[in-house]
């Protein structure tokens, strides 16, 4: 029978044979392939004929083994995929061959029916062998293009590590304090969302509720970090508000806001309603630009005042919105590379809405939230610290009890800051390690050492800042000892001998942190650490002395930015101390205290300022009358020149009118009634 024939049989044609990874091996000899060909018809006839015994076969099948393993040594490379399909070809379920040569012992006397059902699973199997080789194959190549990947990815982040590695290497040597503030100072995201802080206290069910999904209806408002919108705000629309790179320098980006022409219009309309005293300008601006940010902040401040805090709070939130739809795509809330330079206006109420904000989540018990906003404010500029956040940041570390980053910051800053300097400082590091030396997970031997350490910092602080003391006493409603109220060193003329840059700084300290010492053992602490002071003050401890010139020398005059923070705490123990030449000026509730060296991007147009303040009052008189009437005849270079002329005959006709009154009351003469001839008539007599 031929080998058409035999393939016929089979179910095979030409070029629908199964594909064998072996046969298309580099190197083949001519002689090899006739060899495995007459290999294959002497088996193929074995089957067929049923002639030859089942030792021929085993034979045969051998050789056509040999002599794909001699093809596949010709190629070096077709010795690895043999070896990883070894197992394979040792199973006895999945080899095709061993299969075969079985089915052709069992299957000797059966007709030739049996026989192409056999060899048409021969084939399925031999495909299914070819598939399980491209499988093999496949999966060979995915891992070695994973492991490229890889090496590729390990590259880039090399690279990255060095950049960073670069940058934090010449930020360094630039400000000694950088690294710290990356560190002590990081923001968070998630912290920087209030529900984050009231689902760890209440759980989440009591801060959600029963909300629901929001509507698919509703405007499609842009998710942001600082705040939620709300379907309750007007729809959002840019209101001209944009953020621009300035300069990257060091590692630091610097950025600034900036206002389009339009937006400029719309603050000129605001600074008019904020000089007409009327907040109902103010509201009828928002009505027509409801994401103007200085509108907000200065409406804000009005609902405050009149005592509806949830508008308040609402107003500063769009602000804040409006605020970080506009950032820049490079510009990060927590890299802390990021910065904005106070001396721009534009970039003034962005640190407004972010304290007001915070002032706002502290007041409602989110004290964990504001000191993440502390830091992000601090972090903006944390050389020049326009709104001086180095006054509140350890208080709000004290509320959200975070004594051990308290401590950190201290030590750090320390060197470079001089925080020791500062009432808040001194007196918060003595309770954080009072703090931490109450705490029950504690060693006895390390709440002994924090223990020492409060007493120390304590009487320090006490030393340092004697003034401190008694208004505190007053404030927790404590009433002192007669031997220290009555002693000098804490007495009233002490208070009094205070620079005024001291008073202020002791004043805002003790306003704002007074709730902390109220605790029965903080105060049974405070107690024992003022007699030991006292002790150390008639012993002549050359420290009092030390601290004592230190106070003269020193605290003379509060920079600016500190009168600026006292003006925004609001803490009317502080404000009571603030110097004349800070409460005798306009402080408008949008730009508090603004720099003297700002830098001004655009200038707002002058106004018709009509009329001098020393005007007469029968120019008022006629400015009633007439609003433009101006009798000083100051013209005005934008009026033209028929005005001027009205205004000059118009002055000319009231210098006439004013010449012709005083005429006619010089000319007025008063005729005396006519009086009777008898002159003994008794003048009280009636007729």
């Amino acid at each position: 029978m031929s080998t058409r024939a035999l393939r016929r049989l089979k179910g095979k044609q030409r070029g629908q044979e199964a594909l064998d990874l072996g046969d298309l091996s580099l190197g083949d000899s001519p002689e090899e392939q006739a060899e495995a060909e007459v290999g294959e018809e002497q088996l193929d006839t074995a089957n067929v004929a049923n002639v030859s015994p089942p030792s021929n076969s085993k034979v045969t099948s051998r050789k056509a083994k040999k002599n794909k393993a001699q093809k596949n040594f010709s190629n070096i490379y077709e010795l690895i995929c043999d070896a990883e399909n070894e197992s394979e070809r040792v199973s006895p379920d999945e080899d095709p061959e061993r299969n075969k040569a079985s089915g052709t012992r069992e299957n000797n006397n059966n007709d030739v029916e049996n026989q192409d059902q056999k060899h048409e699973e021969e084939s399925t199997k031999s495909g299914d062998k070819v598939k399980k080789k491209k499988k093999k194959k496949k999966t060979k190549t995915t891992s070695e293009d994973r492991q490229l990947n890889g090496v590729a990815a390990e590259n880039i982040d090399l690279l990255l590590e060095n950049l960073e590695q670069s940058n934090g290497g010449s930020l360094q040597s630039e400000d000694c304090g950088s690294s710290v503030r990356r560190s002590v100072l990081h923001v968070e995201h998630r912290n920087l969302n209030p529900e984050t802080e009231l689902k760890r206290y209440f759980g989440a069910r009591a801060v959600l509720g029963d909300q629901r999904p929001r509507q698919r209806n509703r405007h499609y408002l842009r998710s942001t970090w600082m705040t939620s919108p709300k379907d309750s705000w007007p729809r959002f629309s840019r209101p001209g508000i944009s953020m621009t790179l300035l300069e990257s320098k060091n590692g630091i980006h610097y950025f600034s806001f900036e206002h389009n022409r339009d937006y400029q219009q719309v603050q000129f309309k605001f600074l008019d309603a904020v000089e007409s005293m009327d907040p109902n300008n103010i509201v009828a601006l928002l009505q027509l630009n409801p994401y103007h940010i200085d509108s907000l902040l200065q409406l804000s401040d009005v609902c405050r005042i009149q005592e509806d805090q949830e508008m308040a709070r609402d107003l500063i939130e769009r602000a804040l919105y409006s605020f970080e739809c506009a950032f820049h795509p490079l510009f990060s809330l927590t890299s802390g590379t990021s910065q904005l330079d106070y001396l721009r206006p534009e970039n003034r109420a962005f640190y407004l809405a972010l304290y007001k904000h915070m002032m706002f989540l502290e007041k409602r018990g989110c004290p964990r939230t504001a000191l993440e906003y502390c830091k992000l404010i601090l972090c903006l500029d944390p050389d020049s610290d326009p709104l001086c956040m180095l006054l509140l940041i350890d208080f709000l570390m004290l509320r959200s009890r975070e004594y051990k980053s308290l401590l950190q910051l201290y030590q750090d800053w320390e060197e470079h800051r001089n925080l020791s300097q500062l009432p808040n400082f001194a007196f918060s590091c003595a309770l954080c390690h009072f703090h931490l030396s109450q705490q029950e997970d504690m060693d006895p031997e390390e709440s002994d050492k924090q223990r020492q350490q409060a007493d120390q910092m304590l009487q320090s602080a006490l030393i340092m800042f004697p003034g401190v003391l008694m208004p505190l006493l007053d404030l927790c409603t404590v009433q002192p000892d007669s031997t220290v109220s009555s002693h000098s060193f804490f007495g009233p003329k002490n208070q009094i001998g205070q620079p005024p840059a001291l008073a202020e700084l002791t004043a805002l300290y003790v306003g704002r942190s007074y709730s902390l010492w109220k605790e029965a053992a903080v105060m049974l602490w405070l107690e024992e650490s003022v007699k030991e002071v006292l002790r150390r003050v008639d012993a002549k401890d050359p420290l009092v002395e030390d601290c004592q010139n230190k106070r003269k020398q020193r605290y003379q005059s509060a920079p600016r930015n500190i009168h600026r923070h006292v003006l925004l705490s609001e803490i009317k123990e502080a404000t009571s101390t603030l110097p004349l030449e800070v409460t005798t000026q306009p402080v408008m509730g949008f730009d508090p205290l603004p720099p003297l060296d700002s830098v001004i991007s655009y200038t707002r147009p002058e106004r018709q300022h009509v009329g001098a303040s020393n005007e007469s009052t029968l120019s008022l008189f006629f400015r009633s009358l007439l609003p433009n009437f101006n009798l000083q005849g100051g013209l005005r270079q934008e009026d033209d020149m028929e005005v001027a002329r009205a205004g000059q005959e118009l002055n000319q006709e009231v210098n006439r009118l004013m010449v012709a009154m005083r005429d006619m009351l010089a000319n007025i003469r008063f005729q005396e009634p006519p009086r009777e001839d008898n002159p003994y008539r008794d003048e009280d007599e009636w007729d």
